[in-house]
């Protein structure tokens, strides 16, 4: 019996001891992480258009910043502008992190342009690397000048509040930031540090961190010494759906999406049966589609350029002497350059792309669509109306009255004729009518006529 017992409380002595063991473990980790992350600076990288993607990824990586205990989060910054939409909703989560935030204008020959100036501006710390720029922030139009009228004026001044706003926050020159956006002035790395438009010029990272270590940063209410002699840096990267919305932030890619979605279909309407224009074409303007969540898209414009299509295609069905094409390509370039609202973003389709394309598009559709009329005009080629005319070689002898059989594509068929016609003569099939045909005798001068 005291055996038996024995021999029961090992096993639950074994199984408290492993469980604490794994515990101990457990706890010492996450001790471990805490430490770490402590000590760690958040990097993350915008290479590209500011836009809704973007603006995520920075609220993602301030979360993951802040659930770290980072030190610091470094956005290394080269963008030419983009969306405005997008631009203050990062502003608004750089002026409300918990986090401090630096923005480091990199490599050489880098630019805060545009929407690019708005997020720098919103930095605690705001850095630029040698040889770069910031500025130009003036809104734009279709042909890149600055916007006029009654709308334009509103625009700009919001704009320009703005940048006003952002620069009275972080304690930054109001009055420069204003003329980057009235008149589109744009200075480089010394002229800002000068001008205190940013705080420091910094060579590398590393000279990044010596240079705003021990400075003091506001964050929240309260304000904060940055400590980031020897900190680990953690690099953070988009997830794969940011990365795809972020490259369909892209006018000219979107744009090629909708023309090869639209020739895709087309096709595939043409060509009933197909199958991979089709599907390709509708896995085009599905993508398309998805752009419009982060891409402005200018609703008459796109519909101007569906209008374009829907003409060209009809130009190949209605004879109207190049009257509808015409109208197609006029309807199609002019939805090309209304298809981005230009007020909310300095982006826009490629002049060169939209003139390759549309003289591309109306070869193809057009081109298609003549093939598809010249068949369905053309002569039957196949069946039985395609045996019209063909010759074929007498296998049992023909008789007015009496059907005989006739040898012709590789086939045997019954055979009448209104003439005697004996075996191993040719004959020339006049009519076909069920399974029968009707056949006249060919003399050798009208074989080798024919």
């Amino acid at each position: 019996m005291r055996r038996a017992a024995r021999q029961q409380r090992f096993p639950r002595l074994a199984i408290v001891l492993a469980a604490g063991t794994c515990l101990c473990a457990a706890i010492s980790l996450v001790a471990s992480a805490t430490t770490n992350s402590a000590n760690t600076v958040e990097l993350i990288r915008i290479d590209g258009s500011i836009n809704a993607a973007v603006a995520e990824f920075i609220e993602d990586s301030l979360a993951d910043a802040v659930q770290r205990n980072a030190r610091a989060m470094v956005i290394e910054l080269d963008t030419p502008g983009g969306l405005l939409s997008s631009a203050q909703r990062i502003v608004k989560d750089l002026l409300g992190a918990q986090v401090p935030v630096i923005v480091y204008v990199e490599p050489a020959g880098a630019s805060a342009a545009s929407a690019g100036m708005f997020v720098t501006l919103a930095a605690n710390i705001a850095a630029m690397a040698p040889g770069t720029t910031i500025g130009a922030a003036h809104p734009v139009e279709l042909s890149g000048g600055g916007l006029t009228g009654a709308v334009g004026q509103k625009i700009e001044n919001f704009t320009a509040s703005l940048a006003q706003a952002i620069a009275r926050q972080r304690g930054r020159n109001q009055k420069w930031v204003e003329d980057a956006v009235r008149e589109s002035v744009a200075i480089g790395e010394h002229q800002a540090v000068d001008q205190h438009v940013i705080d420091l010029v910094a060579r590398d990272l590393d000279d990044l961190f010596a240079q705003a270590n021990g400075r003091r940063v506001k964050v929240g209410n309260e304000e904060r010494v940055l400590q980031l002699a020897g900190a680990n840096v953690y690099r953070r990267k988009m997830t794969p759906g940011q990365r795809l919305l972020d490259t369909l932030s892209d006018p000219n890619i979107v744009y090629l999406l909708i023309t090869a979605g639209l020739l895709g279909l087309y096709f595939e309407f043409s060509h009933p049966g197909a199958l991979f224009p089709g599907i390709a074409g509708a896995i085009c303007l599905l993508l398309a589609l998805a752009s419009f969540e982060v891409l402005p898209i200018n609703l008459s414009g796109l519909l101007l350029l569906l209008l374009g299509a829907g003409l060209l295609m009809a130009e190949a069905f209605i004879p109207t002497h190049g009257v509808v094409a015409f109208g197609g390509i006029v309807s199609f370039v002019l939805g090309s350059l209304f298809f981005v609202d230009s007020s909310q973003t300095n982006q826009y389709v490629s002049r060169s792309l939209i003139a390759g394309t549309a003289v591309a598009v109306a070869v193809i559709f057009i081109g298609i669509g003549m093939l598809i009329v010249r068949r369905r005009h053309g002569s039957v080629m196949t069946g039985r109306e395609g045996l019209v005319g063909e010759i074929g070689e007498v296998l049992l002898e023909i008789a007015p009255g009496i059907p005989g059989r006739i040898f012709i594509h590789g086939e045997n068929w019954r055979a009448v004729s209104d003439e005697p016609v004996k075996t191993g003569e040719r004959v020339r099939v006049e009519e076909v009518s069920g399974m029968e045909m009707k056949v006249r005798r060919v003399d050798s001068q009208r074989t080798f006529e024919s």
